[in-house]
C-alpha cells in the first residue's frame, strides 16, 4: 500500500488515541471554559454556556471527575473556569484542588452560571461567553471536544475558522482514505514500530481504570457482576473489563482513559476486548499491538460518517472494531473479519445514545457480547445474507448502511430522546 496512505493512518491514531480525564462531554464544556477564562485574563463573574443538545445530553447524567459527586453544565463550566487548563485538552480539570471545588461551590450557589440549548447546530457545539467588570470573552468549540473554531474578546474578534472547517470532526488528519482492506493490509503488515508509544499508552490507562472498576464500587458495578456472576472465562473477561471501565469513568474515577473518536468509553471498549483475548491466546506484544491497531483504525472508519455525537451508541461500532480484530487474532482472515464486522452490525447497530451515564456499562458489555457471537458465528462459517435488514453485499457497504441509519435516520430520534430527558 501507498506510503501516504499508511502516514495517515498513523497520524489519525495519534489524533485518536489521546488521554482524556472524565467524559469527553464535561470535559469539553470545561475546556472552553478554561480557554474563556485565559482569554479573558480574570476570574469570570457571569458564565454563559450555549450548547447543543447533544453536549447537553451527554453532561446531564455523568459526574464531573475531581468533584466526587457533582453533575451539570454549570459545573463543568465554572470549575473549567475556576482552575481548568486548557492546554491540556481532555484532561482540562486535572490541576483541580479541594480549594478549587469550594470557590466552583460558592459560584455555583450564586448561580454565576447561565445555561442554554443551541438549536439547529452541530451535533457537538459549544459557545462559552464569560463576563467580568465590562470586560467578556468569547469561546465556540465545534465538531470535536477541543476544535476550537472563535475566539473573541471585548466583541474582537482573535480567531474564526468556522468556514474553513468540514464540520467532520476530522480536521489534520485524513479520514477519507480509511477503507478495510487498507487497513487490514496497514495493520497485519505495516511498518506500526511508530505507534508502539500510542497503543502502549492505550493499554497502560484502560487496563488501569479497568482494576479500578473492577476494585471498588462505581454507578451499578456492572463490570463486577459480570465476573461475579459469569466467572473469568476470556468471553467473559471481555465484557467485564470495559463496561468496569465504564463503570469507574462514568462514576467520577480521576484516572484518565485513552479515547478513540473522541469517546473514552469507545476507546476502552476497542481496547480491552482485544487484550484479553490476547493475554489468553498468548500473544506476544507486536501481535497484540496489531490487532489494537486493527481495532482501533475499523472504529475510526466505522465512525467518519457518523461524527463525533449522534444517537447511534457507539459503544455497537467500538465493540464490532474488537470483535473483527479478536477474529484476526484467532487466525483469521481478511474476509473473516468483514464477516464478523457484518454479523456484529447485523444485531445490535440499533442501540439508542440517551446521554452518559452508569448504563454505559451495560451496553458496553451487551455490544461486546454480540461481537463475540459474531466471531464465534465467523469461526463456523456463518453469516447473515445480503438483503437481511441493514445487511448489504459486502461489510463497507453494510457500514456505509449503518452509518446512513445513524446519521440520517436516527436525527429525529436524537431530537426526541432530548426532549424526554429534559421534560419538554
Amino acid at each position: 500500500m501507498e506510503e501516504c496512505v499508511c502516514r495517515q493512518y498513523i497520524q489519525i491514531l495519534q489524533q485518536e488515541l489521546v488521554p482524556a480525564l472524565g467524559c469527553t462531554e464535561p470535559i469539553a464544556i470545561a475546556f472552553a471554559a478554561a480557554k474563556a477564562r485565559e482569554v479573558l485574563g480574570k476570574m469570570p463573574q457571569r458564565i454563559v454556556a450555549s450548547c447543543s443538545g447533544n453536549i447537553i445530553k451527554n453532561v446531564k447524567g455523568v459526574i464531573v471527575p475531581t468533584t466526587g459527586d457533582m453533575k451539570g453544565i454549570d459545573v463543568s463550566a465554572v470549575l473549567g473556569a475556576v482552575g481548568g487548563d486548557s492546554s491540556l485538552g481532555l484532561e482540562t480539570l486535572t490541576p483541580i484542588t479541594p480549594a478549587h471545588l469550594a470557590t466552583c461551590r460558592e459560584l455555583l450557589s450564586q448561580n454565576i452560571c447561565q445555561v442554554k440549548l443551541l438549536e439547529g447546530v452541530s451535533n457537538l457545539q459549544i459557545i462559552l461567553e464569560v463576563y467580568a467588570d465590562s470586560d467578556s470573552a468569547l469561546v465556540e468549540v465545534c465538531y470535536a471536544h477541543t476544535n476550537i473554531v472563535r475566539i473573541e474578546k471585548n466583541g474582537q474578534v482573535l480567531l474564526d475558522v468556522r468556514d474553513q472547517q468540514s464540520g467532520s470532526g476530522h480536521e489534520g488528519a485524513d479520514y477519507s482514505t480509511l477503507d478495510l482492506p487498507d487497513i487490514f493490509a496497514f495493520a497485519t503488515t505495516g511498518d506500526i514500530s511508530e505507534l508502539q508509544p500510542t497503543i502502549d499508552r492505550q493499554v497502560q490507562y484502560n487496563r488501569a481504570i479497568a482494576q479500578e472498576g473492577l476494585k471498588n464500587n462505581y454507578g451499578a458495578s456492572v463490570g463486577k457482576t459480570l465476573l461475579e456472576v459469569y466467572g473469568d472465562r476470556v468471553e467473559n473477561l471481555a465484557r467485564a473489563w470495559p463496561a468496569a471501565g465504564s463503570d469507574a469513568r462514568m462514576g467520577g474515577c480521576v484516572l484518565p482513559v485513552v479515547t478513540n473518536s473522541g469517546s473514552g468509553n469507545q476507546g476502552m471498549t476497542v481496547c480491552l476486548p482485544v487484550l484479553a483475548y490476547a493475554e489468553h491466546l498468548h500473544c506476544d506484544r507486536e501481535k497484540t499491538t496489531r490487532a489494537l491497531v486493527l481495532a482501533n483504525l475499523i472504529a475510526a472508519y466505522q465512525k467518519r460518517g457518523l461524527g463525533k455525537l449522534s444517537a447511534y451508541c457507539g459503544a455497537v461500532s467500538a465493540a464490532c472494531s474488537a470483535g473483527a480484530a479478536i477474529t484476526w487474532l484467532c487466525g483469521g482472515s481478511y474476509q473473516d473479519v468483514c464477516t464478523t464486522i457484518t454479523n456484529t452490525l447485523a444485531n445490535v447497530s440499533g442501540i439508542v445514545c440517551d446521554g452518559a451515564k452508569g448504563s454505559c456499562a451495560a451496553k458496553i458489555a451487551s455490544a461486546v457480547d454480540a461481537a463475540l457471537l459474531a466471531h464465534h458465528m465467523t469461526q463456523k462459517g456463518r453469516t447473515f445474507g445480503a438483503g437481511e435488514g441493514l445487511v448489504m453485499d459486502s461489510a463497507d457497504r453494510t457500514v456505509d448502511a449503518v452509518t446512513r441509519m445513524g446519521r440520517e435516520g436516527m436525527r429525529s430520534t436524537d431530537v426526541e430522546i432530548l426532549n424526554i430527558m429534559i421534560g419538554k
